[in-house]
């Protein structure tokens, strides 16, 4: 008989939670203005809000974080995180940023200016709100499968090359100053670029001249999926396939707090030094010394290691496997979802779960508030909300797709929590049809407006 798959780690700390009570969850969400960022966390009881920072670090890192070295400039701990941000990704310049949106707001202050378009695979809510702070535009060239979720494209995050060019003959190169490939493409369900697809955008961009940009927070997650799904690389290492991935970038950010499985930090990854000197100047202004640039050394020395294990194929296998798990467990119950199943999260139909619920009602915030109303289990809405306004007219962005992101955390939950998370998830689906109206908005802030939006029930 065949060994089942089990986790390829023991538990050796554990944190108690507490379950709620209905009446209790109603009166949390209406003070929170039906908001789930405005939750409190001991108001949830399994928390999928985002797999950014709520991983369960190791022994070797917490091992790591006792040997920090905190000197102001020039710590060994830097050194360290250097010699493996060389060693998995190639890149000869870095600088360490407190997180991923503080890389970008640093390298975006040397690229981006107004008026300038920023072609990508649907730039995430930070992304996005970095460029249209500057007054340029973000234009999304992500693959048409991606925008079907019964379509099983294995590498929906792609840009469509035709889309891109197009981009690229439109503007002049001055307009243009990078091309984004964002890994894996959370947006669009955490699904994965493959190999062929980033080959094809670094020749247009060395076509044209323009900068290559990877978003690498899931990189690790996007290169398991290269390994499994793509012809050609099922006997090459991750580190292999990571290595190969980044000699087409020029530069990279990363919010390690995805990947590198740390509670917080970034960096960007450069190969010019000129580039790196201009940003550094941003590094100091808005992070610190660009030898720590926001994060402590014993976080330093956390992240380096955490790339290491993010990088091995039996941690990788662990990872999606449960991700797969919740997956399957959902299209058992009929539960429609972005196929195939992403690396970091599920991520729900809101528009097929809850046909009756207006596009203006929000309809995948809806579903959010309405499966923690279940279970006390926190998601993220992926649509309209996050979509934000056109800076322009100022109407409402409806999104193709209207999704509901349940992240799982690294090395924090068992596949007992994803069996209630399923179970919990069914209980809204067979009542869908009574679930016929949304919420409204009551106060919004003018960019990023879904982390700190108040809502009312229609």
């Amino acid at each position: 008989m065949e060994l089942p798959f089990s986790e390829s780690y023991k538990i050796k700390m554990v944190e108690t939670i507490r379950r709620s009570s209905r009446s209790e969850r109603e009166q949390w969400i209406k003070d929170a203005k039906y908001n789930l960022f405005n939750l409190r966390s001991d108001q949830v009881f399994i928390d999928l809000l985002t797999d950014s920072g709520t991983g369960a670090m190791s022994d070797k890192q917490w091992s790591a974080m006792m040997v920090g070295d905190e000197s102001y400039a020039g710590a060994s701990s830097y050194h360290t995180m250097k010699a493996a941000i060389k060693r998995i990704f190639g890149f000869d310049y870095f600088l360490p940023t407190h997180q991923g949106r503080a890389a970008e707001n640093v390298l975006f202050s040397v690229l981006v200016k107004e008026g300038d378009v920023v072609p990508g695979n649907s730039h995430f809510d930070t992304t996005k709100g970095h460029i249209e702070f500057r007054c340029a535009k973000a234009i999304d060239c992500t693959i048409d499968e991606a925008f079907d979720t019964t379509n099983q494209h294995p590498f929906k995050g792609n840009i469509d090359p035709e889309k891109l060019e197009k981009i690229l003959k439109q503007y002049p190169k001055e307009k243009i100053p990078f091309i984004i490939l964002t890994l894996t493409n959370n947006t669009a369900g955490g699904q994965p670029v493959s190999m062929a697809n980033v080959k094809e955008v670094s020749a247009l961009a060395k076509k044209y001249g323009i900068p290559l940009l990877f978003d690498s927070a899931r990189f690790a997650e996007n290169a398991y999926f290269i390994k499994t799904r793509e012809k050609g690389y099922e006997h090459k290492t991750i580190k292999q396939i990571v290595l190969e991935i980044y000699e087409h970038a020029d530069f990279a950010t990363m919010s390690s707090k995805k990947d590198a499985i740390v509670n917080m930090g970034g960096f960007i990854g450069f190969k010019s030094q000129e580039w790196f000197r201009q940003a550094s100047t941003y590094n100091i202004m808005f992070e610190g010394y660009i030898t720590y640039g926001g994060m402590s050394g014993r976080d330093m020395n956390a992240l380096a290691q955490g790339l290491d294990e993010a990088t091995e194929f039996d941690y990788l296998e662990t990872r999606i496997n449960q991700v797969a798990y919740l997956g399957n467990r959902l299209i058992e119950f009929g539960i429609p979802i972005q196929q195939p199943i992403g690396g970091h999260a599920v991520f729900i139909d809101a528009k097929k779960m809850l046909p009756h619920v207006p596009k203006e009602e929000y309809v995948a915030q809806t579903l959010g508030v309405e499966l923690y109303l279940e279970a006390g289990i926190r998601g993220v809405e992926i649509g309209t909300l996050l979509a934000d306004r056109d800076p322009n007219t100022r109407e409402n962005r409806y999104p193709n797709l209207e999704l509901l992101r349940l992240a799982i955390p690294r090395r924090t939950y068992t596949n007992n929590h994803m069996d209630v998370i399923a179970v919990a998830t069914k209980n809204v689906f067979d009542r869908r049809e009574f679930i016929k109206s949304g919420y409204r908005i009551t106060w919004e802030a003018p960019i990023m407006r879904h982390f700190t939006v108040e809502l009312e029930k229609m």
